[in-house]
């Protein structure tokens, strides 16, 4: 009996249906059947499914004597199915990579629940990819399982089949069946939701609903079956009158039908030319059969319900056009007020376009405004030791003032004084990129610092990566690039991916990234000081945790669960956990030995007082590999990260250290003590000879002296590896019995 059967109706979706059942087919979980119901398909969907079919014997094919509907051919392939739980899939629409194994593993995570619902993303014919908007419903904190009356908020998902993995002996023992017509949805979702006693939530695009240009959405056509809606919610409310434990479902579920009236009369070209007042008078009808004490809808939505309750379509239609036409109007006089400060700033700023430039001002930003941070932070500190004639300045939004050293001027976006500064300093130096409207006048210098050695996919090369890429404007993109002067590079392979991903004419210094010069200068007393300050206990082995942004995922919650690595790893251990700087919210876990530190300011200090790295695919890899000191590699979801965002290179073939595939993997490796064993010092050896040639304390200085002071010679000479003595871990490293000893029974690690 496979885990999962997937069910893929078809009717006249011949250029789609091929895609779609490669979609399923191809998952990196193959434990499932795939149940094609060829609807009596005119084109070529019967001969599509038959030739998929001769090829892999997971493959079922049911062809349909006659063209039944959309519901009925479901019912045809659920029929059949044996898997344990059941799926559906549009046949235009597309399984994510890596869709199935993220729902068996959540599924097994969660004990097994009558129903899990995961996200989906809008894919569009230009190539957007826009995920659902009310994808926050769907977080994963909380109970693993619960009842809808726990997280009533789910109803406001899209009420469709095919976001969702239902139990197989659920819906066998509640007997649920999809209806002839129109909305067949409708009379499923909403009981199978009541019904579950069990249900999860997966936050994970796992189905690409394809939004066509033309032709579709078939309820997207002007037809009489519209109609159908009045006959689905009487189906949902005979559903709520057999079952009466859950007659206090009904207020909630009469808003959701109107609402959906209301959805069904506003849209355009839905129902047929003259059937609107019918469509009103059935409405009312409606309202009236199945109305609820309780059923008061919020305040913004009681007129609305009020008119569809009592079937006033004229004033409904005039009311509605007018709110259209009030919406307008305050949008056009809000862009009209915003619209004037702009202009003044511009107008400011083409006058400070003709004053001369300063040859004694540089600028400076990191993260878009995040604060003082990264290798701009360190080239600025060596600017006003190097160069004290020039003054510096630094942009920050508000809440990031307090970053800003005192001796450097702290200047905020889209302020007089910040537009000033952009038009007159000589020197502009950011690790991404400066408002688009910036002018790069002549005698102006700007220096593109980067910020981390590139292992994703980026810059140009993200145009054959529509899931990471889709939002980026790539010819701002190298307009951008064109203002630069100079580039850094922190090695050959950034180099050269740098020229490659972001082709323009400026000059590349391959000095080393300064933002490490500190792990070369700070001395063990000042390590000891920064352990003490993040509370961690006296000969305590600090492991640093810091996973990479998830183009994938909407919510970045950790990918292991940092409760149980902690508790693996005993009480001789801290794990400080670190989110990436993207996400909202940290890292917290309720345990003694996790402390979240994605509040702290600066990645390096975090760096310096940690014992251990424990990333995924991270940059911070390739400036922790400067300390010499052990890093973990937890590469569990390689596949969906290759394929939403790419990368460079795989690193799981170089890595700095171990590599664990599973989150038992890498307990593992801290139980055996491999983790600072002799394998991955050799590894981390050769991964510091690879990416760390130039990283030796000196790189700021090599660039205010290159840069700000125009000297060609006499840069500080690269330190050789073997020569450099970075600053060792505040403490001894525990010997390898003091870590607890994982379950028996586990994988071999990946690479030994």
């Amino acid at each position: 009996m496979p885990r999962f059967s997937v069910i893929v109706p078809a009717f006249k979706v011949q250029a789609y249906l091929r895609e779609c059942l490669d979609s399923v087919l191809t998952q990196s979980f193959d434990d499932i059947e795939l149940i094609a119901v060829d609807d009596c398909s005119p084109d070529g969907c019967g001969a599509i499914m038959d030739e998929v079919a001769a090829g892999d014997t997971r493959v079922r094919v049911l062809h349909l004597a006659e063209n039944a509907g959309l519901g009925q051919a479901r019912n045809a392939g659920l029929a059949r199915a044996s898997g344990d739980y059941v799926l559906f899939l549009d046949s235009d629409d597309t399984l994510v990579p890596g869709a199935l194994q993220a729902i068996a593993e959540r599924l097994e995570n969660t004990g097994d629940p009558d129903l899990l619902i995961f996200d989906y993303a809008r894919t569009y014919w230009t190539g957007e990819i826009t995920r659902n908007t009310l994808a926050a419903l769907l977080t994963e904190q909380g109970p693993a399982t619960f009842r809808l009356e726990d997280r009533p908020g789910l109803l406001k998902l899209l009420m469709v089949v095919w976001n969702k993995a239902y139990k197989r002996e659920f819906v066998e023992r509640e007997g649920f069946r999809f209806p002839p017509g129109y909305y067949e949805d409708t009379p499923w979702t909403y009981p199978a939701l009541l019904a579950a006693s069990g249900i999860a939530t997966l936050d994970r695009v796992c189905v690409h609903y394809r939004q066509r240009r033309q032709g579709g959405n078939i309820l997207a056509t002007t037809s009489r079956k519209h109609f159908d809606i009045f006959d689905q919610y009487d189906r949902v409310f005979a559903f709520l009158d057999a079952r009466p434990e859950l007659a206090s479902w009904r207020p909630a579920l009469f808003r959701r039908m109107i609402d959906h009236f209301s959805t069904l009369a506003t849209a355009r070209d839905r129902l047929p030319r003259g059937s609107r007042g019918e469509f009103f008078r059935r409405a009312r009808a409606h309202c009236r059969r199945h109305h609820s004490p309780g059923a008061t809808p919020p305040l913004r939505g009681r007129l609305r319900h009020g008119l569809i309750r009592r079937g006033r379509h004229r004033v409904y239609q005039a009311l509605w056009s007018a709110d259209l036409l009030r919406t307008r109007i305050r949008r056009i006089a809000g862009r009209g007020h915003r619209a004037v400060r702009a202009a003044a700033l511009q107008l400011h700023y083409r006058v400070q376009l003709r004053l001369p430039v300063r040859s004694d001002l540089a600028v400076f930003a990191a993260y878009w405004h995040r604060g003082y941070a990264c290798n701009p932070a360190a080239v600025e500190a060596a600017v006003r030791e190097l160069a004290p004639h020039i003054s510096t300045a630094w942009i920050a939004a508000p809440e990031h003032h307090h970053t800003v050293p005192p001796a450097t001027r702290t200047l905020t976006p889209g302020t007089f004084a910040y537009w000033s500064a952009l038009a007159r300093a000589k020197y502009l130096v950011n690790n991404v990129n400066f408002d688009r409207r910036l002018v790069k006048r002549s005698g102006q210098i700007m220096v593109q610092t980067h910020h981390g050695t590139p292992l994703k996919t980026m810059g140009i090369d993200l145009q054959e990566r529509p899931a990471a890429g889709a939002a980026t404007d790539f010819e701002q993109l190298l307009a951008n690039a064109d203002k630069w002067d100079y580039s850094l590079s922190a090695n050959r392979h950034s180099t050269l991916v740098w020229e490659r991903a972001y082709p323009s004419s400026c000059t590349t210094l391959e000095y080393g990234y300064p933002r490490n010069d500190v792990f070369q200068r700070t001395s063990h007393e000042e390590v000891a000081r920064l352990r003490e300050t993040l509370g961690i206990p006296e000969g305590a082995t600090a492991v640093l945790y810091a996973p990479t942004h998830r183009d994938y995922r909407r919510t970045q919650r950790p990918p292991i669960d940092l409760a149980r690595l902690a508790d693996a790893l005993g009480p001789r251990f801290v794990l400080l956990t670190r989110a990436h700087y993207l996400q909202d919210g940290g890292m917290p876990a309720a345990h003694p030995g996790v402390v979240d530190v994605s509040g702290h300011p600066g990645i390096e200090t975090l760096a310096l007082a940690s014992d251990a790295l424990i990333t995924d695919y991270s940059s911070l890899m390739f400036d922790y590999a400067n300390l010499d000191r052990p890093i973990v590699l937890h590469t569990g979801d390689w596949d969906a990260y290759q394929a939403a965002r790419g990368t460079y290179f795989d690193v799981r073939s170089c890595p700095p250290g171990a590599v664990a595939r599973t989150e038992d993997e890498l307990m593992d490796i801290f139980a055996t003590g491999h983790w600072r064993g002799s394998r991955s010092a050799q590894l981390r050896a050769a991964f510091r000879e690879r990416f760390c040639p130039y990283d030796d304390g000196h790189a700021a200085e090599r660039v205010v002296r290159r840069v700000f002071l125009n000297e060609t010679g006499g840069l500080p000479a690269f330190v050789p590896l073997q020569h450099r003595k970075p600053v060792r871990a505040g403490v001894p490293v525990p010997q390898q019995s003091s870590v607890r000893h994982a379950p028996d029974g586990l994988a071999p690690l990946h690479h030994v």
